[in-house]
């Protein structure tokens, strides 16, 4: 039971055992009660604190006869937040039932409402990352998705507590959803403080004589089917954060230069080609993320197409993410300026760019992720202008490169390496071997096609099998020795999907230390 996951064993302590007895008993053999009420006591290892938890429940069940034993554990779940977290339980409420939320998109909401405290010396990303923990602790919120290093992808609520939750929203006006049943001045009446609008009729026809969309600090449309947003979204002077991601949308109004007070804006996967020279007004911005809609299409370089972004953009001074950017005419020049970036992505990429790509590199000390692409595979890049490593922690190559050097000086210490039509003539495994912070490494199909021996020592940070290595047709003998004992069981364990990608290679050997046999 999730109650007792910190306990030696996962079993219940003797002095606990008649309180658990007790509370178990008022489940009545409801799963999602059980469920509920493991992730509650999760956090409670007293006997005062269990006691407090039983007897709160008793009042609830005696004080209101109508109230099921499922909804009284999951209203006590909900008091027992801290109150930061009750925001953020509330908030994950005004996304449609069965809504499958996308870990980073839920994490920049809460951070650009403000729902996420100020902890010294920690990130404000890395706190809001913990409350998502904590939620899903306490079985508030269910993974969904995990990515490759098990973290939470994607999450979603169950049924019954987002019904509990949007009544409570509702109640503290706190947040209502619109579905278009109503008219939206109906829940407007409401004067909640934030509107989920879950149909896209008729809404931006309301918004230029709406006085109370104009208090808003969020505008999330993804996916929403809307290709055309009113110059009147300039009035939504307050917005921190708009997301047009997966909008059949074409181009921005040239009224979002109005929004002073924007830190992100997300314009992935929409049509838009070109961002208005209005956006370099917003000198709040922090997060641009324009990533094609194409990029799934990773074989095809032609449809991996960035943002053709003004010139002035480098006057945005608090920019840190912007992604991905075309290269094309001075704009690789200025990106030296932009000295808060740590992730950026360039695509179309030529030879001629590489003087001033590795100048602008250079200079970025923040970095710590960079995508680089070409589109033609006439065009190969170097990188022999750069001086020293960069201090990039994470990098990905998509682009044409001959030279292993490439992956030293650009990045000393990366957690994820991907090689892709990189050409390379020499063999790249004595430069990977340098990176010892690798924890994920792509390889392609066309990097090292007649490679025969692969041996694997010492990566401890590598937790799974390098993700393409069943392109390498001729690999005879993989040889895995002091490595972490996630990648051994992952190439060990049949029903691991590792293990589907080494069919391949006849001979296959794991040892925890040179010379002796797991």
């Amino acid at each position: 039971m999730k109650a007792f996951s910190s306990c030696p064993g996962n079993s219940c302590p003797k002095e606990l055992e008649p309180w658990a007895l007790e509370l178990v008993r008022k489940c009545k053999g409801l799963p999602l009660a059980v469920v509920a009420l493991g992730g509650l006591l999760s956090s409670k290892k007293s006997i005062t604190e269990w006691s407090s938890v039983c007897d709160n429940l008793n009042w609830q069940l005696n004080n209101n006869q109508m109230l099921e034993v499922v909804k009284s554990i999951l209203l006590l779940s909900f008091s027992d937040l801290p109150s930061p977290l009750k925001h953020c339980f509330l908030y994950c409420c005004l996304f449609p039932e069965d809504y499958e939320i996308r870990r980073k998109r839920l994490i920049k909401l809460w951070i650009a409402e403000g729902f996420v405290q100020q902890v010294d010396r920690t990130a404000p990303k890395e706190v809001a990352e913990s409350y998502l923990m904590e939620l899903i602790l306490r079985s508030m919120l269910q993974v969904v998705r995990r990515n490759e290093f098990g973290r939470p992808k994607r999450c979603k609520m169950h049924d019954l507590l987002r019904e509990i939750g949007l009544s409570i929203s509702e109640k503290e006006k706190f947040g209502v959803v619109y579905d278009g049943k109503v008219e939206i001045g109906e829940c407007e009446s409401h004067q909640a403080r934030r509107l989920s609008i879950q149909t896209t009729k008729g809404i931006f026809n309301h918004i230029a004589v709406s006085h109370d969309f104009v208090h808003f600090l969020t505008l999330d449309l993804e996916n929403a089917a809307i290709d055309v947003l009113p110059e009147e979204l300039g009035t939504l002077f307050n917005l921190r954060y708009l997301n047009l991601r997966g909008t059949p949308m074409a181009e921005l109004p040239k009224s979002i230069g109005e929004l002073r007070n924007l830190e992100l804006l997300d314009i992935s996967e929409t049509n838009i080609k070109e961002l208005p020279s209005e956006v370099a007004k917003l000198q709040n911005l922090r997060h641009l993320n324009m990533w094609s809609k194409f990029i799934a299409d990773i074989h095809n370089f032609e449809l991996v197409r960035g943002m053709q972004v003004p010139f002035e953009i480098s006057k945005l001074k608090k920019l840190q993410v912007m992604a991905n950017i075309e290269a094309e005419g001075n704009i690789i020049k200025q990106l030296r300026s932009m000295t808060q970036v740590s992730r950026m992505g360039i695509s179309n990429l030529k030879e001629a760019d590489e003087q001033n790509m590795c100048s602008s590199i250079q200079n970025l000390k923040l970095l710590h992720h960079l995508c680089l692409m070409v589109n033609n595979e006439t065009e190969f890049l170097r990188v022999d202008a750069l001086r020293t490593p960069t201090p990039t922690s994470e990098a990905f190559f998509v682009w044409e490169t001959r030279k292993c050097t490439a992956l030293v000086l650009l990045t000393s210490k990366p957690t994820y390496l991907w090689l892709h039509w990189s050409r390379l003539k020499d063999d790249p495994l004595p430069h990977i071997a340098a990176l010892p912070n690798l924890r994920k490494e792509l390889l392609y199909k066309g990097v090292m096609p007649d490679i025969q021996e692969l041996w694997i020592d010492s990566c401890l940070m590598l937790n799974a099998v390098p993700y393409g290595i069943e392109s390498l047709t001729n690999l005879q003998s993989l040889l895995l020795t002091n490595c972490s004992a996630s990648l051994i069981g992952r190439v060990n364990d049949v029903e691991s999907k590792d293990r589907s990608k080494v069919l391949h290679i006849p001979n296959i050997k794991c040892f925890k230390r040179r010379g002796e046999l797991p």
